[in-house]
């Protein structure tokens, strides 16, 4: 089981070009998209109780460690596949937002979670707010941020 998480490093790296070509793949093999859709490695996650944890250290001192990473076990990686899903919806209009939503639920400490949450937070009032001539669209936006 080891093998299937030693390209886990990608992860942060692949939320732009994997919607682009899984919606040219769409496009062009539509007939042989229909025998893919059942998604062995997808059940093989959920059954499994593994956990990848990635690591490393930023800042070291003598009492203090500040350390970025990620987490991959079955409920992020469900979680991936849910939020990229979401994403390519909205890659159109913000792309930045998948890095934000993949950042957020493999985050490896509350710093970071933190961090992605308010890019999250940022992200969704730009995208609502696209129409922000709009009054609905202005006050939507503005609760979506707070």
């Amino acid at each position: 089981m080891e093998h299937t998480y030693q390209y886990a490093w990608m992860i942060p790296f692949l939320p732009l070009p994997v919607p682009m070509l899984i919606g040219l793949g769409l496009l062009l093999f539509s007939t042989a998209t229909k025998s893919l859709r059942r998604m062995w490695a997808f059940q093989s996650q959920i059954n499994s109780s593994y956990v990848y944890q990635y690591v490393w250290s930023w800042i070291i001192t003598n009492h203090f460690s500040l350390e970025f990473g990620y987490l991959i076990d079955p409920i992020t990686s469900i979680m991936s596949i849910l939020i990229t899903t979401v994403g390519i919806l909205v890659l159109i209009y913000s792309d930045n937002y998948i890095t934000s939503m993949l950042g957020l639920v493999t985050s490896s400490n509350l710093i970071q979670i933190y961090i992605f949450w308010e890019l999250v937070g940022m992200c969704s009032y730009l995208l609502i707010g696209f129409w922000f001539t709009r009054p609905v669209a202005a006050k939507a936006c503005q609760k979506a941020f707070v």
